[in-house]
């Protein structure tokens, strides 16, 4: 297996034997992307955010979610993506993430959530993953979407979201 079990909480083997990932499927701009389903808490509809002074950029501010404050990180920023909607979180949906990925309450801005897939390792490219080894594209899910007789490709972008949160500094609400 190429895949680093480490690195892949989640993977586990079906009744035939290949091994499979479950992962959260989400849009941001024109792309789309997954993180592993242990990752995720909940996903919740966007609320009013109220900025931090002096925080970094990728930081858009504070929740109050059910009684706790949520740190809420632009993955638009982290990731560098530059097209799409705009800062208004009017549609926006967070994922909430487990406190085992983050040191505090951390939820992340996606534009949609489209789904949880399960996949099988073998439809996931890893050779094509970023450049270097602070990448955090752990690799390129190929997932069928044709129609009756058609055979259709569409590309998911599978990152690692607890390196990507670890080397932006992490969060923390301390």
């Amino acid at each position: 297996m190429v895949l680093a079990a480490t690195q892949t909480a989640g993977v586990t083997t079906n009744e035939h034997g290949n091994e499979e990932v479950q992962v959260v499927e989400f849009i941001i701009g024109d792309d789309k992307f997954a993180v592993n389903l242990f990752d995720v808490k909940e996903i919740v509809e966007a609320s009013k955010i109220t900025p931090l002074p002096h925080a970094p950029a990728y930081i858009r501010g504070i929740i109050d979610l059910r009684g706790e404050i949520t740190t809420i990180v632009d993955l638009r920023q982290l990731l560098k993506i530059t097209k799409g909607k705009s800062g208004d979180t009017e549609d926006l949906r967070f994922i909430v993430l487990d406190e085992s990925v983050t040191d505090g309450k951390t939820g992340v801005v996606v534009d949609e959530v489209t789904s949880v897939l399960t996949v099988n390792v073998a439809d996931i490219d890893q050779t094509s993953h970023g450049a270097g080894e602070d990448s955090h594209i752990l690799g390129v899910i190929k997932k069928d979407v044709g129609e009756k007789g058609e055979s259709k490709k569409e590309l998911v972008i599978w990152i690692d979201m607890s390196g990507l949160i670890r080397e932006a500094g992490g969060i923390s609400q301390s």
